[in-house]
């Protein structure tokens, strides 16, 4: 299915929105005496060209306002590098961003990165045998080998590791580091995007480099994730080995010796705690604050970049929760605390801390088939399958979706809704059911058959060939989501269908907070860049007859 769409007009034209199956809002007006008289807008702006077929993936922004990709124009020299020495091709390459084309190159090596704010593109181009980082469309110093750059959170600096003879260096804001041997991948930049980390290696010693200061030699270094910041950019950890031992260093301090290190570090969202998982023997353990919990049989892990991740921090920071396992049993421990033990698993992600710290919830697998949720230490009932969903922002809400046999339904406060074919899920962000910003409201797609659907407060939206996961505005009073007929894409905003695309690009579309919902699309050869703006409705009393004269026609 399509996760963006899109529809075509010229460039700065506006276009009245045409009316979907939502109805009830025009209904209960008509009841209150007063007709509806929408003015909302669709504007829309010609980027450039889109091209089809592209030689990379489409690359597109977080807010899923910019897109970028590869494309070969033929004719012209150009090289690409092979083990037996360069091989001439035909044309050269470039990246498209948002319709303009940058420089062309020999080559485009992976795909352009996005800084996190969307404004910014990098990427790696390659000259003949030589390689470089390209900017914003600035082209940086040619290197023997560079690796994919990083942006900082803020977007405005970026880095890189580069491989020139036999040394390596790294690349921050366009000024290359020391040189070393070997560089660990992942530079790290803080989150407050002024601190830079990375691992190193000089003859057979590993370090850890931070803000230009090397640190302590080490036998090695766990470098997977990289050096970790605390979300106050304060303080630094990593894992380090010398010997056959293992240890953590925190602020340049080292914990005692493990026989492993399960787990890199994680702190708290306040910066002020810290907690990882250690191998000792067969058994593991998790450490909070440098006290180590019981020994286990073994420690859950899940996706690092999720937020279930294990071990876990209250968004205050005073509470911790962990998934364990003993024997054959596995139970999920908060704040020192085991919780019931299952015979089975839990779900993905592992659980979840309400946003005010005080309630807590996961999913559990109990034997082969039985899954249910737990919420502040009570069960739900069993069903086939669940997909859980984080507390609503107010934390007073509880949203899941669940299966029996083969249908799915969704249970919004314990309150189970009708029966679908299937829930539409977002992997890539994990997740399905929405609640709005002020956590009032609640929405999701389902699969009916082999059509799509959005149910928005309990009302079933109209049924499409292809749907997106609705998004609420900033003051949680309107919701959109992109769908597919037929072979045309369009967003549906409060009800209203907006223009025909053949297809809307995925995260998209956004709400911006002055009421602007914006997406792109592209039509045939074109790509648009589209603007619901939003009017004031406008409230028209309709005039009420006298008792016991004749109604005129179209009089209610």
């Amino acid at each position: 299915m399509v996760y963006g769409m899109l529809f075509q007009t010229e460039a700065g034209t506006n276009v009245p929105m045409k009316r979907s199956g939502f109805g009830f809002v025009v209904s209960f007006l008509a009841l209150t005496g007063y007709a509806w008289a929408p003015e909302a807008q669709v504007q829309t702006v010609r980027l450039g060209p889109y091209h089809t077929p592209k030689r990379s993936e489409l690359t597109v922004s977080k807010d899923g306002l910019n897109v970028a990709y590869v494309i070969r124009t033929p004719g012209g020299s150009a090289f690409r590098v092979r083990t037996d020495g360069l091989i001439p091709i035909d044309g050269k390459e470039s990246v498209i961003v948002s319709g303009q084309a940058g420089p062309k190159y020999d080559e485009i090596r992976d795909n352009p990165v996005f800084s996190p704010d969307g404004k910014r593109v990098a990427y790696v181009a390659r000259e003949g045998t030589k390689s470089l980082v390209v900017v914003n469309g600035k082209a940086g110093p040619e290197y023997d080998g560079v690796t994919r750059p990083v942006f900082s959170p803020d977007g405005k600096r970026v880095a890189y590791g580069v491989k020139n003879g036999t040394k390596s260096f790294v690349v921050v804001d366009g000024k290359a580091g020391p040189e070393y041997d070997v560089l660990r991948p992942d530079v790290m930049f803080s989150p407050d995007s002024k601190r830079v980390a990375y691992a190193a290696r000089k003859g057979k010693k590993d370090f850890v480099v931070v803000d230009g200061a090397v640190g302590p030699e080490y036998d090695g270094t766990i470098t997977n994730r990289g050096p970790v910041f605390s979300p106050d950019s304060k303080r630094v950890a990593y894992a380090a080995k010398k010997g056959e031992k293992w240890f953590v260093i925190v602020d340049g301090k080292a914990s005692p010796e493990y026989d492993g290190i399960i787990f890199m570090p994680v702190f708290s969202r306040d910066g002020k705690r810290v907690a990882y998982s250690v191998k000792e023997g067969m058994k593991r353990l998790v450490v909070v604050d440098g006290k180590a919990s019981p020994e286990y049989d073994g420690v859950f892990q899940d996706d690092p970049s999720a937020s279930g991740f294990t071990p876990a921090f209250s968004p205050d920071g005073k509470r911790v929760a962990y998934a364990a396992q003993d024997g054959e049993k596995s139970f999920v421990v908060v704040d020192g605390k085991a919780g019931p033990k299952y015979d089975g698993s839990f779900s993905s992600p592992l659980f979840f801390f309400s946003p005010d710290s005080k309630r807590v919830a996961y999913g559990v697998k109990e034997g082969e088939k039985k899954w249910f949720l737990v919420v502040d230490g009570k069960a739900s009932p069993e069903y086939d399958e669940i997909l859980v969903s984080p507390f609503s922002p107010d934390s007073k809400r509880v949203a899941y979706a669940a299966k029996k046999g083969e249908k799915w339904f969704v249970i919004v406060d314990g309150k189970a809704g009708p029966e679908y074919d299937g829930v539409i899920t977002d992997r890539e962000n994990r997740r399905w059911a929405v609640f709005s910003p002020d956590g009032k409201r609640v929405a999701y797609a389902a699969e009916k058959g082999e059509k799509y659907l959005v149910v928005v407060d309990g009302q079933v939206g109209p049924e499409y060939e292809g749907i997106s996961i609705p998004i609420f505005s900033p003051d949680s009073k309107r919701v959109a989501y992109a769908a597919r007929e037929g072979k045309k894409d369009f967003v549906v905003v409060d009800g209203q269908v907006g223009p025909e695309y053949e297809a809307v690009i995925k995260n998209g579309p956004t709400f911006h907070s002055d009421g602007r919902l914006e997406y792109l699309a592209f039509r045939g050869s074109s790509l648009y860049r589209v603007n619901h703006i939003p009017a004031l409705p406008t409230l028209h009393k309709r005039p009420v007859a006298p008792r016991g004269s004749p109604k005129r026609s179209g009089q209610p």
